[in-house]
């Protein structure tokens, strides 16, 4: 994999929606179901740490490909599980420099 904006904003929107999925069905019903606070502390920083940097990438990403409307776009798809797929189809679908 190439070290470039594209590649990175890919790898982090990944491990970001993973990280989601982590939380929402595997640390919060810890937390809930079986009193486990701690995954949630421990997931959560996890994915919060996460999050920041996806939105980053996706700064970074919007700024070199001019990504107008496609970046707010793809910011409200990290917002739902498995958005993350979308990003990926979405952003693949066409050449990252064609994508405006």
């Amino acid at each position: 994999m190439k070290n470039d904006t594209f590649s990175r904003f890919r790898l982090i929107s990944f491990v970001e929606g993973i990280s989601y999925l982590l939380l929402v069905f595997i640390a919060m019903p810890l937390k809930y179901m079986f009193d486990y606070p701690l995954a949630v502390k421990i997931v959560g920083m996890g994915h919060g740490v996460l999050f920041i940097l996806f939105f980053v990438a996706l700064l970074m990403a919007m700024n070199k490909y001019k990504w107008k409307f496609l970046g707010f776009q793809l910011f409200v798809y990290s917002l739902i599980p498995f958005g993350f797929i979308l990003i990926e189809k979405i952003i693949m679908k066409n050449p990252a420099k064609k994508l405006k």
